[in-house]
C-alpha cells in the first residue's frame, strides 16, 4: 500500500486508528478456547467488527511467537484474512527486528514478502546497514522506533551527545538512508510534548503512536502537535479496545470502544 492509499482510507473513514491484536490466551473470552484455532477466532471477531472504524491493525508478534507453531500459524491466518476480506486495510507486523545486513534481509522476507505485511517496526540501533534492506521493498513502509512510550526510553534516546538528543540524531540520520522515503516512526503519545521538535524535522512523515488511552496519551496533544496536511499520524490502541469485554459479546464491546475513538478522530479532522 501506498502512503497516498493511506491517506485516502483515512479521508474515506475519518479515521486514522490502528487497532493492535495483542492476543493474549489468558484475556481472551473462555468460550473461544475450545474452538480450534482461538487466537484467529479473536482477530476475525475483532476485524470483522471493527474494520469500518479504523485504517490499520498491528499485530504484535510477541504474542504469536510466544504460543511456538500454533501462534505464527494463527498471525499467518490473521493477515491472510485481512489481505483477501480486507486490502484497504494498512497492516503492521510490529516485529521490532532490526541485525546484520543479511540478517535484516531475511526479516524483511519473512514479514513484507512471505506474509506480505505493509509495513514492519524496526530498531534502528544497529544503524544504516541494519535498516535499508527493510526500506528496499516497493510500496513497502518501514516504521523506525524513535522516542518511544516506556519510562525506559530515558534511558537512552533522549540523553544528549555532541549537544543533540539521540533520538534526533536517529531522525535526522535516518533522512540520509537510501529508500527513506518510505519511513514511518515509532513516537509515544506520552511524549506528546516532544512532537514540535519532531516535525521540525521529519515534518510529512507518518507516525505511528501507541500509548493513546492505558499508558496515559492524550489524543487531543498528539494532534495537535503532530497533525500534518495529509493527518500523518497513525493512533494505536490495543488493550482498550480488544479487551473491552471478556464474554460473548467482547467484539460489539470493542466495535463500541473503537467507535468513540473514531468518533473523536472525526471531530478532529473536521475542525482541522
Amino acid at each position: 500500500m501506498t502512503q497516498n492509499q493511506l491517506v485516502e482510507q483515512i479521508r474515506l473513514k475519518k479515521s486514522f486508528l490502528a487497532i493492535g491484536l495483542d492476543v493474549d490466551l489468558n484475556k481472551i473470552p473462555k468460550h473461544l478456547l475450545e474452538t480450534e484455532d482461538p487466537i484467529f477466532e479473536f482477530n476475525k471477531a475483532i476485524i470483522d467488527a471493527t474494520h469500518h472504524l479504523c485504517v490499520s491493525y498491528k499485530p504484535n508478534t510477541a504474542f504469536y511467537e510466544a504460543y511456538g507453531l500454533k501462534g505464527w500459524k494463527a498471525l499467518e491466518k490473521t493477515i491472510n484474512y485481512l489481505n483477501e476480506n480486507y486490502p484497504e486495510i494498512f497492516t503492521i507486523a510490529d516485529a521490532k527486528r532490526g541485525d546484520i545486513g543479511n540478517t535484516s534481509t531475511m526479516y524483511a522476507k519473512a514479514f513484507l514478502e512471505d506474509l506480505a505485511f505493509d509495513s514492519v517496526t524496526v530498531a534502528p540501533y544497529m544503524g544504516k546497514d541494519s535498516v535499508e534492506p527493510f526500506l528496499a521493498f516497493k510500496n513497502k513502509h518501514t516504521i523506525l522506533l524513535a522516542l518511544t512510550s516506556n519510562q525506559g526510553a530515558f534511558d537512552f534516546q533522549t540523553k544528549t551527545i555532541d549537544g543533540k538528543e539521540v533520538y534526533k540524531q536517529v531522525l535526522e540520520t535516518s533522512k540520509t538512508w537510501d529508500n527513506s522515503e518510505n519511513l514511518m516512526y515509532v513516537v509515544g503519545a506520552t511524549k506528546a510534548e516532544y512532537l514540535t521538535d519532531i516535525r521540525k524535522i521529519i515534518p510529512n512523515s507518518f507516525l505511528l503512536v501507541p500509548g493513546v488511552g492505558a499508558q496515559g496519551g492524550s489524543l487531543q496533544d498528539v494532534c495537535k502537535y503532530g497533525m500534518t496536511d495529509n493527518v500523518g499520524l497513525l493512533i494505536n490502541s490495543s488493550r482498550g479496545i480488544i479487551y473491552a469485554s471478556n464474554g460473548t459479546d467482547f467484539a460489539e464491546a470493542a466495535a463500541k470502544n473503537a467507535n468513540v475513538l473514531q468518533q473523536e478522530m472525526e471531530a478532529i479532522l473536521n475542525s482541522k
